[in-house]
């Protein structure tokens, strides 16, 4: 069943970028809107949920989004789906905007932090580039195991962040033990095309 399922969700066609978006010569403006329309309702929102988590500012992260559109909509020509999917390019997009605010900010900081500051704020504004990239890839892995399957997830997790065998989560679960290692091998499938989608470049 495992395996059956995995075939099928990797073989199932990749999402395709709106039509008015694929770098196809004649097209109009007015076409070009309704593409830009349909990626924002497709993607914004989860734009937004990485961006809110990465930078822990609700107004950052709306602007971070409204700017993402807005530079995906002027480079629009540029934009080549045999090279990415819609998605991985916004993301991209995304997290270049995440890290020049989080850096800004950072230039902006001064004196003591208030009790209002969050650990966002400190680890965003006072950290150093190492920081920084250290918690964009914690924040993306994050996001990208939250978008597994709940039965892959449960087994990713326990593996690797509970140092759990592969025995105890079957076990547990009340699956046989082939099971438990079938999901985890297409937990990671899942997990590094969650990633690339997400502009993940470690």
């Amino acid at each position: 069943m495992e395996g059956s399922e995995a075939r099928t969700r990797r073989h199932a066609p990749a999402r395709q970028a709106p039509p008015h978006w694929r770098g196809e010569p004649a097209r109009s403006e007015a076409a070009d809107a309704v593409g830009l329309r349909s990626a924002f309702l497709a993607h914004g929102a989860e734009l937004y949920r990485f961006a809110r988590r990465s930078l822990g500012d609700a107004a950052a992260a709306e602007d971070v989004v409204q700017e993402t559109f807005m530079r995906a909509w002027r480079a629009r020509d540029r934009f080549d789906p045999e090279l990415g999917t819609l998605r991985s390019w916004l993301f991209a997009i995304t997290r270049r905007l995440v890290i020049d605010n989080a850096r800004a900010r950072r230039v902006r900081l001064s004196g003591p932090l208030s009790d209002d500051d969050t650990l966002t704020s400190r680890d965003m504004g006072a950290g150093s580039d190492d920081d920084l990239d250290r918690a964009m890839t914690i924040w993306q892995v994050e996001e990208a195991i939250m978008r597994l399957r709940p039965e892959h997830r449960q087994v990713l997790v326990d593996t690797y962040y509970r140092g759990r065998r592969a025995r105890e989560i079957a076990q547990e679960v009340g699956v046989p033990e082939g099971t438990v290692r079938s999901r985890l091998f297409y937990a990671l499938q899942s997990l590094r095309l969650n990633l690339d989608e997400m502009g993940w470049d470690a």
